[in-house]
């Protein structure tokens, strides 16, 4: 099994589009993003996922009520910590690096992914903790999303 991370996608409908398609070339069986979506219309691309997606808002997210209906027909979005399962794998998903950093420490969750910072980050303790980096593109200039095989917790990044 794969999961699909993305994180910071600020509204670029293109990366959006290239990421979904990434994924679904891929077989992921689940997406997650950690937020900053922005706008509701950056959900639709969502739609053509070959999976469900898990989500949480960011700091930027606005019309969240509009952001969370669109949610109801691709998978859930949460306020702040999503916490879900794909296979025997626990994932915890929110946007803060405060938040993750020691939520991964714990070992509660098998992984925990974050955002906000939009840099790579991938480290290996008692959990995997990872940042995709922006899916956007805007801040870094560098738009990445990554995979994680379940089996191994190896994690390969891509750029779109």
């Amino acid at each position: 099994m794969q999961l699909g991370v993305m994180s910071d996608s600020h509204d670029n409908v293109p990366n959006i589009i290239r990421a979904v398609e990434v994924f679904n070339d891929i077989g992921v069986d689940l997406v997650v993003h950690a937020g900053d979506f922005i706008a509701p219309f950056t959900i639709d691309p969502l739609a053509d996922l070959n999976c469900r997606v898990v989500g949480v808002f960011g700091n930027n997210d606005g019309e969240r009520v509009v952001l969370a209906k669109k949610f109801e027909q691709i998978g859930e979005v949460h306020p702040n910590l999503a916490s879900t399962s794909l296979g025997d794998t626990t994932i915890a998903v929110m946007h803060y690096p405060e938040l993750a950093i020691p939520i991964a420490k714990s070992g509660e969750y098998d992984i925990v992914v974050y955002g906000h910072t939009h840099k790579i980050d991938i480290q290996k303790d008692k959990s995997l903790l990872l940042n995709p980096g922006e899916t956007g593109g805007w801040t870094t200039g560098k738009a990445t999303i990554a995979v994680v095989d379940l089996d191994t917790l190896d994690v390969k990044i891509h750029e779109l």
